[in-house]
């Protein structure tokens, strides 16, 4: 009786999930097919509350912008510009009356919708400098420029579609549109002579107006191209391009405004007849799909009742072999793969082992062997991406150490011809040769770095840590503004003087890099209990402790190199080279407001001060390095 029970209940289990499932899945694939089709029907919604408004307030706003640089420019009068104010507040008026219905659509548009308010608020001011002669004609028709591309932005969020000819073509409509607002920024910057700085952009706007004609041009369909190639064909526009290249030559050609106000209106003309055809079509698309969900949720009721029956009879055996299946799949999830790539990234080698379920199902048998497959094409991708990386690092290698070879005997060139050289403009030069030469070398030991490799090179006895402090302000190119302050005598082993000196050189180029060129940076060193600290300090804007957080913890665990965070090159050389010598380095706030970079080097390999009876030799702003090569 309990048997029975049981059996019953594993019946009735086996029921309600798939039927439960089935009945999800068909009032989702109703759900998103009516959905699609409330979508293409709001199309023609939104373009009556917000892309018509939206398309007049533009117009509105470009005329306003001429009538401004007309006034800027001295060939304007202000009861023309009042009038064109008016009409730009009687338009941005219907469009915030018009727009405030779409507030019950997508967050996106509801955000998009505000920006637009937000660069409309700014109308007001723009005006306000324009009659206190506060701004010159570009300045105001960057003003204006600002507004129209916000009401653009909000075209191309509206006419986002699920049905991809009808959003194609709208796309293509408002770059369309968007070439006929380059056109009306041409025409209100070359109201008579033009500046060089006007000229310029005049040159670029061009060029972005054609690009844009030429490529939509190719995209429109039969019935919306011909129009638009109508317009692009015409003598009008003819005879717009020749006055262009004339403009753009110095000339101030006669006609430009009427002849650039006449194609403006035939653009506004084509834009408003593509963009209302576009409309229709999305009706007729919205009917179609409504029908298709009926027809699918017909077909998926259908085979709701097919599965449930199926379901009974192969429930239970399923269930089993199904439960075995997940068992060994997670086993490769979560054991195998991790230790796989593990063994790869140490360099090991590896084997896969095939997964085996056992089932009575070929269905099964089919799904464990796809795991298996899955299992080995991972391994492969992570063999492959170790080869890769190793490959990547020998080129690096080779590449970095034929620049040393060269660079190397570049340096002995340049030694020679400072020995030969008398004239102080001509040893000013080699010198400047020679720092650039170093800084050179510094990039080379840079990719050998990434490479996995060693640089080549290095000293054979200890360097006081005030010469290495100093080389590596020499390597750096605005080496004139480190100023490196006197410090212990404690000496550098041999080994990682090289090595050191690339790590401070990236710092201190960090330094002069992210800081003011009229502050100093301050390099300093004393001795610790634990070994030697070189502090380098800049006077920038230094960085927020999240960020100072973030790179600290890089330093302190090197990542593996990514080809993609190139940007961050000092940065990764900096944590290797750290890492290798067992150096700490720590970023921090400078009480000047700048990073204060801080390297504490371990007392192993640190020495003594060379003894007071030895010579030392006169120290050099720049230090000698032979490559191993």
């Amino acid at each position: 009786m309990g048997r029975s029970r049981t059996i019953r209940m594993k019946i009735i289990g086996l029921l309600l999930v798939p039927l439960a499932s089935m009945v999800v899945l068909w009032g989702v694939i109703t759900a998103v097919t009516a959905s699609e089709s409330l979508e293409l029907r709001q199309y023609k919604t939104l373009w009556k509350n917000l892309r018509h408004p939206a398309y007049e307030l533009i117009t509105e706003i470009q005329r306003e912008r001429l009538a401004s640089a007309k006034l800027l420019r001295g060939t304007g009068g202000r009861t023309d510009l009042a009038t064109h104010r008016a009409r730009t507040d009687t338009a941005t008026g219907e469009f915030r009356r018009l727009s405030a219905r779409s507030k019950d659509r997508s967050d996106e548009i509801r955000t998009q919708v505000e920006a637009v308010y937000t660069h409309l608020n700014r109308l007001d001011g723009i005006r306000g400098e324009i009659d206190a002669g506060l701004s010159d004609r570009l300045r105001a028709v960057e003003a204006y420029n600002s507004i129209i591309d916000a009401l653009f932005s909000l075209h191309k969020r509206v006419a986002l579609i699920d049905d991809i000819p009808i959003y194609e073509q709208s796309r293509v409509v408002i770059d369309m549109a968007y070439a006929k607002e380059l056109l009306t920024r041409e025409e209100a910057i070359a109201l008579g002579p033009t500046t060089t700085a006007e000229r310029r952009l005049f040159t670029q706007l061009v060029g972005n107006r054609r690009f844009l004609i030429d490529q939509a041009l190719g995209e429109l369909d039969p019935s919306l191209r011909d129009t638009q190639v109508s317009l692009i064909a015409s003598p009008s526009y003819q005879r717009m391009r020749r006055m262009e290249d004339q403009i753009i030559a110095g000339a101030a050609p006669q006609g430009w405004l009427g002849t650039t106000d006449e194609l403006a209106k035939a653009f506004d003309d084509a834009q408003l007849k593509a963009s209302q055809m576009l409309s229709e079509r999305a009706e007729p698309v919205s009917d179609a799909v409504m029908q298709r969900a009926l027809l699918l949720a017909g077909t998926c009721f259908a085979l709701m009742i097919v599965s449930i029956g199926f379901s009974l009879r192969m429930g239970n055996r399923l269930s089993k072999e199904l439960g075995a299946l997940r068992l060994a799949a997670l086993e490769v999830a979560q054991e195998r793969l991790p230790e796989v790539v593990a063994k790869l990234r140490k360099g090991e080698t590896v084997e896969m082992p095939e997964l085996s379920v056992a089932s009575t199902t070929v269905e099964i048998d089919d799904v464990g062997q796809a795991f298996s497959t899955v299992q080995h094409t991972a391994v492969e991708a992570a063999v492959g991406q170790a080869q890769l990386r190793d490959g990547v690092g020998l080129v690096f290698r080779n590449l970095a150490r034929r620049s040393q070879t060269l660079l190397h005997r570049q340096r002995i060139q340049l030694e020679d011809m400072q020995h030969r050289a008398t004239d102080p403009e001509d040893l000013d030069d080699l010198f400047r040769l020679d720092h650039l030469t170093t800084r050179m070398r510094r990039h080379a030991e840079g990719l050998i770095i990434l490479s996995g490799a060693t640089p080549g090179r290095g000293w054979s006895r200890p360097v006081p840590l005030l010469d290495v402090a100093r080389g590596a302000a020499a390597e750096v190119e605005d080496y004139r503004r480190v100023t490196v302050e006197p410090m212990p005598g404690k000496r550098l082993a041999g080994p990682i003087v090289g090595d050191v000196i690339h790590l401070v050189a990236e710092l201190i180029e960090n330094a002069t890099v992210y800081s003011p060129p009229h502050t100093p940076v301050i390099v300093r060193g004393e001795e610790t209990a634990r070994g030697f600290v070189l502090e380098v300090e800049d006077r920038g804007l230094g960085m927020s402790p999240e960020h100072l957080a973030e790179l600290n913890e890089r330093l302190a665990s090197p990542p593996e190199f990514d080809l993609a965070d190139s940007d961050k090159l000092g940065l990764f050389v900096v944590s290797r080279l750290a890492a290798r010598h067992d150096i700490r380095v720590t970023l921090r706030g400078s009480p000047y407001g700048g990073t204060t970079a801080i390297v504490l080097i371990p007392a192993d390999h640190v020495a003594d001060p060379e003894p007071e009876t030895h010579v030392k030799e006169p120290a050099r702003p720049m230090m000698r390095v032979v490559p191993r090569d």
